[in-house]
């Protein structure tokens, strides 16, 4: 007889805690219902089952036991895809628009979660304006993870959350800034809070000394929740471009915090500067920036149908960049009008990322430098087949190992992006739909990476809406495997992970 040997019971525990624990969050839309006259039974029934289903959960027969590698990984599968489920709850309770469809509803929630930022909402002016708060507070806690939330709660209760840690955040050897690991993910919740506090007052702030007309309290606070967690769900159909321009220029540096470590950056606040701008994936990050945005510029220069001027055009280059490849996914413009050099420069952002250790998704800076690094030894090594030359990061040596892995996801990545790009065209020409393969192979990157926006019906002005429901279903899948970086979603349909 064949033996499981995953404590499914200890997973499923945490699973129901961590719902219990998302709750609290749910007052917040409540609240803003309230203040506004709008209905709160969106909200009411989605702490209602929350709070059933965590206990639900919490209740079942058997003991849980000690948190391994193998519970981690199937707590932090079930968490994403529950927390998602619940989080629809309240957009086909309210049963406005698009999104009250129960597919459409959990393409918004996990998009929100994952902080994806793909939106099926087609009018903006129908929504009460605690759902669309309620998309945004999706984003703020999935940007850091909510697992490291967790993480330091539950190790309060004696739950172990090193796994959890490593898991979330798939970097071995996670820099520990204290001994304990919930202090750690203390401090970097305390620094994301930070930031986002400071969003608000810069936002705010530029509505107050009459810079930004419509950048009042409501969408400080909700494009505050979005910018430093890198998401790019908007209250406003026109995202950041509804705004006046010094509001786009505020933006950027949000957006880029976001996606820098947040190991480094504490280190940084804290007197050590020196080992954040040392920092070889630092460098190549910032470097990938100012490249991009340098040829993103160019292309607008040349553009007949651009018309900018100087500032607008560095300012629509460099935040549609620093967007996507941090992969937030905001718009200052509608890129997808841009000429096809322009387009092609934002594709490829997508498959940069920002920096491991920080809100940030997609292949991430660490990832492609090592790549560059290994491969340029491979050069080295064929032309000098005696040298012995290590691949070195920050004056570190990385192992063998550590680059397997890293070819083999990038492999693994290009092979689900093809998959998914061949699926969106037969499903896209099975109904009839009028989507290039171009434009899909933008819907697959954008929903895999956890970008957002992509061109042509799903492009920064539009909607995923026209996409089939067996195609958004498809997507809905694609944004939880991104954002929890494949292996832990794969690794749960293997024998080996179930089975001796």
């Amino acid at each position: 007889m064949v033996r499981v040997r995953v404590d499914w019971r200890t997973s499923l525990d945490l699973t129901g805690r961590i719902l219990l624990y998302l709750a609290i969050p749910l007052v917040f839309p409540l609240a803003i219902a309230v203040w506004y006259g709008e209905s709160v039974l969106p909200f009411v029934v989605a702490i209602v089952v929350t709070i059933a289903l965590g206990g639900g959960l919490r209740s079942l027969p058997g003991d849980p036991g000690d948190l391994g590698p193998r519970e981690a990984f199937l707590a932090v599968a079930v968490i994403w895809f529950l927390v998602a489920t619940v989080g629809a709850i309240p957009f086909v309770t309210a049963g406005m628009g698009t999104i009250a469809h129960p597919i459409n509803a959990m393409f918004e929630a996990m998009s929100g979660l994952t902080t994806t930022g793909a939106t099926t909402l087609v009018d903006f002016s129908i929504h009460d304006r605690s759902i669309l708060m309620w998309r945004q507070i999706l984003q703020w806690l999935g940007g850091l993870g909510i697992l490291i939330l967790a993480t330091a709660i539950l190790s309060e209760l004696g739950v172990g959350g090193a796994q959890l840690m490593e898991t979330e955040t798939q970097t071995r050897n996670v820099n520990k800034l204290t001994p304990r690991i919930s202090e750690t993910a203390r401090l970097i919740w305390g620094l994301y809070v930070g930031l986002t506090a400071l969003a608000v007052v810069v936002y705010y702030g530029l509505h107050l000394v009459d810079l930004a007309p419509k950048m009042g309290l409501y969408n400080a606070v909700a494009h505050a929740l979005t910018s430093v967690s890198t998401a790019g769900f908007s209250p406003e159909p026109l995202s950041i471009g509804a705004f006046a321009p010094i509001v786009q220029w505020a933006v950027i540096p949000f957006m880029i915090a976001g996606s820098t470590s947040f190991v480094l950056m504490y280190f940084a606040i804290n007197g050590e500067p020196m080992r954040l701008l040392k920092n070889e994936e630092f460098h190549f990050y910032i470097g990938a920036l100012a490249f991009f945005t340098t040829l993103v510029a160019a292309a607008l220069v040349f553009d007949p149908n651009a018309g900018f001027s100087a500032e607008a055009t560095l300012r629509h280059a460099a935040f549609n960049v620093a967007s996507m490849v941090t992969t937030t996914g905001y718009a200052s413009v509608d890129f997808d009008l841009w000429s096809a050099a322009g387009k092609h420069m934002l594709f490829l952002c997508m498959f940069l990322g920002g920096m491991v250790g920080s809100t940030t998704c997609s292949i991430k800076s660490l990832r492609w430098l090592v790549a560059l690094k290994a491969f340029r030894r491979n050069l080295f090594t064929s032309v000098h087949p005696e040298a012995v030359r290590p691949v070195r990061l920050s004056g570190r040596t990385v192992d063998e190992e550590t680059i397997r892995d890293i070819y083999a996801y990038l492999l693994l990545s290009l092979v689900i992006f093809f998959l998914f790009t061949i699926l969106i065209v037969v499903d896209a020409a099975r109904i009839g739909a009028n989507v290039s393969e171009f434009d899909a192979m933008g819907a697959a990157a954008s929903t895999f990476l956890n970008i957002g926006p992509a061109f042509g019906e799903a492009g920064p002005y539009g909607t995923y809406n026209g996409f089939s429901m067996a195609t958004k279903t498809a997507m809905i899948l694609l944004m939880w495997i991104g954002r929890i970086e494949i292996i832990p979603v794969l690794v749960l349909f293997t024998r080996a992970f179930w089975r001796t």
